[in-house]
C-alpha cells in the first residue's frame, strides 16, 4: 500500500509540475502576443506621431517667422536704397540755383530725408510687432 501512496503522490507532483510548466508558458505565449504588443505599441506610435507633428508645425512656423523677416528685409533695404538714391540726387546744387538757396534746400532736404528715414524703421517695425 505504501507503494501506492508513493507512486500516487509521485503522480501529483509530476502532474503539478506539468501544470505549473503549462500557466508559465501560456503567460509567455500571451506577454509574446502581437495582439497586445500592437496594443502597447499602439499608444507609444501616436505619441511618437504627436511629437512629430508638434515638432514639424514648430519648425513649420519658425521657417515661416524667419522667411518673412527676410521678406521685411528686403523690402525694407529697397526703400533705404531708393531713398538714399533720391536724397543724393537732391543734394546736388541745381543749375542757376544761388549758394544760399542751395545751402536752404540741403537743409530742409537733410530734414526731410531724416524723417523718412524714421518712418521706413518705424513702418516695418510695426508691421513685425503687429505680427
Amino acid at each position: 500500500m505504501e507503494c501506492r501512496v508513493n507512486n500516487i503522490m509521485k503522480k501529483i507532483m509530476i502532474y503539478s509540475l506539468v501544470g505549473i510548466m503549462q500557466v508559465g508558458l501560456g503567460t509567455a505565449v500571451i506577454e509574446a502576443s502581437p495582439r497586445d504588443h500592437d496594443e502597447h505599441f499602439e499608444g507609444n506610435r501616436d505619441h511618437h506621431w504627436q511629437e512629430e507633428h508638434e515638432r514639424h508645425e514648430r519648425e513649420r512656423h519658425e521657417r515661416h517667422e524667419r522667411e518673412r523677416h527676410e521678406r521685411f528685409e528686403r523690402e525694407r533695404h529697397h526703400r533705404e536704397e531708393v531713398e538714399n538714391r533720391r536724397h543724393e540726387e537732391e543734394m546736388h546744387r541745381h543749375w542757376g540755383e544761388g549758394y544760399y538757396a542751395w545751402m536752404e534746400r540741403q537743409r530742409i532736404e537733410n530734414e526731410r530725408h531724416d524723417e523718412a528715414m524714421r518712418r521706413i524703421a518705424h513702418d516695418i517695425l510695426d508691421v513685425v510687432l503687429d505680427h
